[in-house]
């Protein structure tokens, strides 16, 4: 695609360890509510959200870090993206019934149509991306 260039809009949000996990769902929902999604694509937003919640959870929780949290929509993706300061990359683990917790990222796989982990020179980076309203539909890898 020569000459193309892409347009994109994104938002940040710094959440300190000792704040509320609703907080960043209230932020990430105002955003999606600005982009027309809660009343045009309600299930993609519900994804969302508990997408943000469990990639800030896993900041404050596992990484014992502030949560940096990061919006972009480029016209067909809407990436959510979550630094915190450990370098342990995140992996899905299979339900149990004898762990109360260990799903998170057994949810965001369900939820987002791709995600990644990547580490950075002071922790790691999670990106979850979801197709937008319109946008083509790629094969899941």
């Amino acid at each position: 695609m020569t000459g193309s260039s892409v347009r994109a809009v994104g938002w940040a949000r710094s959440l300190p360890l000792d704040s509320e996990v609703k907080a960043a769902r209230d932020w990430a929902r105002g955003h999606l509510r600005a982009l027309g999604w809660t009343t045009t694509h309600p299930e993609t937003v519900d994804a969302v959200l508990l997408t943000v919640s469990e990639l800030v959870t896993n900041a404050h929780r596992h990484a014992h870090s502030t949560a940096q949290l990061i919006m972009t929509w480029d016209q067909s993706c809407l990436h959510i993206s979550v630094h915190d300061t450990s370098a342990s990359l995140p992996a899905p683990r299979d339900p149990s019934t004898e762990r109360v917790g260990g799903r998170g990222m057994f949810l965001v796989d369900a939820l987002a149509d791709a995600w990644k982990a990547h580490p950075c020179p002071h922790g790691k980076t999670v990106t979850a991306c979801f197709r937008g309203p319109g946008a083509e539909v790629r094969p899941r890898h």
